[in-house]
């Protein structure tokens, strides 16, 4: 059975002429079949597993939503087809359950009342399945005034999965769970709320009619309706395709599918795109025009969106908008009856009335001539509240989208990105924020201009960075810090140093030479000798390389360790690929600190630094042993040779006459990768690592798009990447055999373009 991480997800959207296969079923495809396949005949069917079935089946492609491993887990412990595709509808739902953990508190459904719990299982409660993936149920225990509500002691057909007092239980799937503290969707515009899509609107047959659930709306004619254990269904002969080749006949639940004119009348109009347009756009309003930020109605909920259009369409007397929509919610890729008004990301675009848009209010404070890149005239946003990092919890809601992160303008992508990695989830070097200065109207602009209001809008103008490169430019008499590219620890030592005096989060020494003498510094600048045979390393290799190359050590565990990987000469990388380290364990890297032997782990009194590039040992850490160990190591003839320098015991420690050992094995040092900043083509990006799990990655890019030319302005985005999680689940031969150009995603970026490396230590966190 291949690894459920092997396989890409989708759902069917749409019934098969062939009855027995149905919209709503959870089918698969092994990633490389899938990558091949579209090399070779992406235009035909694809050969799919189905859940629950043998064989597989070829399905039209059209008709198969993607999904995520962990929607396609979630959707799967649900009981009918049906209850899938309309689970489809809430994505938000799916999006908090995916983020749920053990221990975290919920709100559990059961016999049509909510009762409180917390999570005691996340997983299947079957005792095998065959399948590569089984759906995924949530053991809860209910407390307080519900215990004794449920239905069991955490065990499930005779297995028992949690403990818990009887009939404290409940196994439910993610449709009947909900976050503790959830908080419903903010109230609606005052504005006429839009007929749902299952709208009880008689449908008849021969009415025209709009059905969802791809990457585009599909139009076509009622040919039959039918009734199945499911629920209602509908046979839609279908228009043609993009392409001009005839769809066919299709079964689509009623709940999908829309009347036309239905669409006519609503007021978060969806327009139809099957014809060409005749009129071309006219003059915008001054209230709103291109490039503005909006939201509007959707159903009960309120959307956001970029204006990228506005005009006049065919057949519709009101003056529409074609807005660039957040989170995917969209119909279309700009395209409006045969014509591209805008070009934008499948599902993203989306034709509504103009009336019922209205300016962004998540940013109410900043003018939308902020948003326009007009810096000149905006006035700066001040958020005077002290925010903390955002929360893992609180990321997919507040920092990700477009026009998210921090707004790139002219040649700013150095600081940006800097600036984002290091505040967005990180309070580490805080103190930079609240420490006394001589500087203050800087560090006020840091402050209360970018980091309050990247924590608390997930948002951050060009203008309020212009303002810090202004006067940075003032301060350091540089004409070239508002329009120059320059690099990132040069900014972040500038501001640590030479403005705002922090003390050196480095100190380094060498153990050599007499008296430990200390270096302090602000970041490291990994160089690697040639006589090394890494081909592809780990971060943790390349430093503990860098450090025996160079004898240093660290004279204390730092609060923060900024890393930049080696370069060949000043522009080339010296490796095609580096792997990031997790976990960086300095243990080894401590001058003074207590070493476990590295062969027995009881506390070492020696340290061979001949034995480091030793075959016999990995290629991980600096050789520590104690005198037993070491005595054994070096009476082979090949390492009598070898000269070991006995290490400084710690106080507190104490070896025994007998042994000459501690039975006690120290302590390990460890800090943990927060962010890494990339290069390609001189522009910089980030990753940011926000929660603890191996998917909690984010990826931000302060330029990503744009509107229009010398007079327009950037566009940020942050996004999820998840993906990054599989490859540092990879071996070393899978990820030296990964093809850069292939890898999922924005993965390549953060394996291939590497340039900074942030760690932190926890416990020196302001916020915790």
């Amino acid at each position: 059975m291949a690894s459920a991480d092997n396989n890409i997800y989708f759902i069917l959207m749409a019934n098969s002429p062939f009855e027995y296969i149905e919209a709503g079923e959870i089918c698969f495809i092994d990633k490389d079949l899938y990558v091949e396949w579209k090399k070779v005949n992406n235009k035909d069917l694809l050969p799919v597993g189905r859940m629950g079935k043998a064989l597989h089946t070829d399905i039209d492609p059209v008709q198969l939503k993607p999904l995520s491993l962990r929607s396609a887990e979630l959707l799967l412990a649900l009981e009918s087809n049906i209850e899938r595709l309309l689970a489809l509808n809430d994505p938000e739902a799916l999006e908090e359950a995916s983020n749920l953990s053990l221990g975290s508190r919920v709100c559990v459904e059961c016999n049509g009342k909510w009762l409180k719990g917390v999570i005691r299982h996340i997983g299947n409660i079957k005792y095998y399945s065959s399948e590569p993936i089984t759906g995924v149920f949530f053991g809860v225990e209910l407390q307080g005034e519900d215990t004794g509500k449920g239905q069991n002691d955490g065990s499930y057909l005779h297995k028992n999965y949690f403990t818990c007092p009887k009939n404290s239980g409940i196994f439910a799937p993610f449709t009947r769970i909900k976050p503790a503290d959830h908080k419903p969707s903010a109230p609606p515009l005052p504005a006429q709320s839009p007929p749902s899509i299952t709208s009880t609107e008689p449908l008849n047959v021969g009415d025209r009619v709009t059905f969802f659930g791809d990457k585009n709306a599909h139009h076509g004619m009622v040919m039959a309706i039918k009734d199945s254990p499911d629920g209602k269904m509908v046979l839609i002969s279908t228009d043609k395709d993009e392409e001009g080749k005839q769809g066919g006949e299709l079964t689509v639940p009623l709940f999908c599918v829309i009347k036309e004119e239905l669409l006519n009348k609503d007021e978060t109009e969806i327009m139809d795109t099957s014809q060409s347009p005749e009129k071309e756009a006219v003059p915008h309003s001054e209230e709103i025009s291109v490039g503005s930020l909006v939201q509007f109605i959707v159903g009960k909920k309120i959307a956001y969106g970029i204006v990228r259009w506005i005009g006049y369409l065919p057949d519709y007397p009101e003056k529409s908008a074609l807005l660039e929509v957040e989170d995917g919610s969209g119909v279309s890729d700009g395209t409006y009856k045969g014509k591209q008004y805008f070009k934008c990301p499948p599902q993203s675009g989306l034709f509504v009335k103009l009336s019922i848009c209205r300016p962004d209010d998540r940013f109410s404070a900043v003018k939308e001539k902020e948003f326009n890149g007009n810096s000149d005239k905006a006035s700066v946003y001040v958020e005077e509240e002290n925010i903390p990092p955002i929360r893992t919890e609180d990321v997919s809601k507040r920092l990700i989208g477009k026009m998210k992160g921090i707004q790139g303008h002219c040649n700013s992508c150095y600081m940006d990105s800097a600036l984002f990695s290091v505040f967005s989830c990180s309070s580490v070097l805080d103190s930079l924020l609240f420490k006394s200065t001589q500087d203050q109207t800087i560090q006020s602009i840091l402050l209360k201009s970018i980091v309050n209001p990247l924590r608390k809008h997930g948002f951050v103008p060009e203008c309020s960075v212009m303002n810090l490169r202004k006067q940075l430019q003032n301060r350091e008499r540089c004409p070239t810090y508002t329009t120059d590219e320059k690099d990132p620890e040069e900014f972040l030592s500038l501001i640590m140093q030479e403005i705002l005096s922090l003390d050196p989060p480095l100190k380094l020494c060498s153990p050599s030479g007499s008296g430990h003498k200390e270096q302090s510094c602000y970041y490291y600048q990994i160089f690697m000798d040639y006589n090394h045979h890494l081909v592809l390393p780990t971060v943790q290799q390349l430093l503990e390389h860098s450090f025996f190359s160079n004898s240093l050590k660290l004279a204390e565990v730092p609060a923060c360790l900024i890393l930049t990987m080696p370069r060949s000469g000043k522009s080339f990388k010296m490796f095609p690929k580096i792997i990031p380290s997790i976990e960086l364990d300095i243990t080894g890297l401590l001058a003074d600190g207590p070493q476990p032997c590295v062969l027995c782990g009881q506390l070492a009194n020696e340290e061979c630094a001949e034995c480091f590039r030793d075959t016999l040992f990995s290629d991980t850490g600096f050789k520590y042993f104690c005198l037993e160990c070491s005595t054994q190591v070096h009476s082979h003839k090949q390492r009598r040779c070898h000269k070991t320098r006995s290490l400084h015991l710690p106080q507190g420690f104490s070896y025994s006459q007998s042994s000459g050992s501690d039975p006690r094995s120290p302590p390990r040092e460890k800090l943990e990768l927060f962010a890494v900043l990339c290069i390609e083509t001189s522009h910089y990006v980030s990753f940011v690592k926000y929660g603890p799990r191996d998917t909690d990655w984010i990826f931000f890019d302060s330029m990503a798009d744009r509107v229009g030319e010398s007079n327009g302005y950037n566009i940020p985005e942050v996004r999820a990447c998840p993906e990054v999680g599989q490859y540092l689940h990879m071996s070393l031969a899978q990820l030296a055999n990964q093809v850069p150009r292939e890898m999922e995603g924005v993965a390549k970026r953060l394996f291939c373009d590497g340039y900074m490396y942030l760690y932190q230590s926890k416990s020196m966190s302001l916020y915790r």
